[in-house]
This record gives C-alpha cells, sequence and structure tokens, in this order.
C-alpha cells in the first residue's frame, strides 16, 4: 500500500514559508542576526558539517516526497527547491570556508533587504499552501 502523498506539495510549501517567513521577521526584529549565525558556522567545523548533514537531510525529504514529473507545478517546485538544498548541503560540507565566506559578505548592510525578501517568499508559499487544501 502507498502512502497518499498528493498534499505533500502544499504541506512543503506551507512549512517551508513558515520557516522563510519567521527567519525574515527574526533578521527583521533583530538586524545582523544572520550575519553572526553564518560567522559562527565560519567558525567551527562541527556546526559546518551539522548544517551540512541537516540540510542535505531535508532536502533529500523534500525531494523525495514531492515528485518531479507531475503535472502539479507545485510539486516540480518543491521537487527542484529540494535539489537546490541539498547541492548547497553538500557544498557546505565541502567547501564551507569559501561558501559561507560568500555569503558573511551579502548579509552586512543588506540585511533588512534579505529579511524583507525571505517574508515575502514565505508569504506567497504560505499562500500558495494554504490554497491546495
Amino acid at each position: 500500500m502507498m502512502p497518499d502523498l498528493s498534499l505533500a506539495p502544499a504541506w512543503t510549501a506551507l512549512f517551508i514559508g513558515l520557516f522563510a517567513l519567521f527567519a525574515g521577521l527574526g533578521e527583521w526584529r533583530k538586524p545582523g542576526h544572520w550575519h553572526t549565525l553564518i560567522g559562527e558556522i565560519v567558525g567551527s567545523p562541527a556546526l559546518q558539517m551539522v548544517t551540512g548533514l541537516v540540510e542535505l537531510f531535508l532536502g533529500a525529504v523534500v525531494y523525495l516526497a514531492n515528485p518531479w514529473a507531475s503535472p502539479d507545478w507545485l510539486s516540480s517546485t518543491m521537487s527542484v527547491i529540494g535539489g537546490l538544498m541539498c547541492i548547497e548541503a553538500l557544498l557546505v560540507i565541502a567547501f564551507s570556508d569559501v561558501y559561507m565566506a560568500f555569503w558573511l559578505r551579502r548579509f552586512g548592510p543588506l540585511s533588512r533587504l534579505w529579511s524583507g525578501c525571505s517574508m515575502a517568499i514565505g508569504a506567497v508559499l504560505i499562500g500558495v499552501g494554504l490554497m491546495r487544501f
């Protein structure tokens, strides 16, 4: 018996949207929070490995729960997001010094812009996910 995954894209969009919205809200409230977070990851090989492992696991779950070859555009989009998460996780594990340093330079003066984009993307994903229920 196969599990019914017809609502997987909606749930995936909803939870990724909630994460993006509230992460952006946290950065909006306390600008520089993400910069500090990435700085701590750069300084700790253990955090680099754990960050990569958690993102790889979550990306794989998102990718596998949402079929790529689906007539549903949301399922395909969530599958792409899961695949990109896996690629980013592998970059974090293998090239954390270079990859995280790249992002560390991007979060300084533009933290309000990044947090606004995160909240906007989160709101869109939440809306799209909720429209599927």
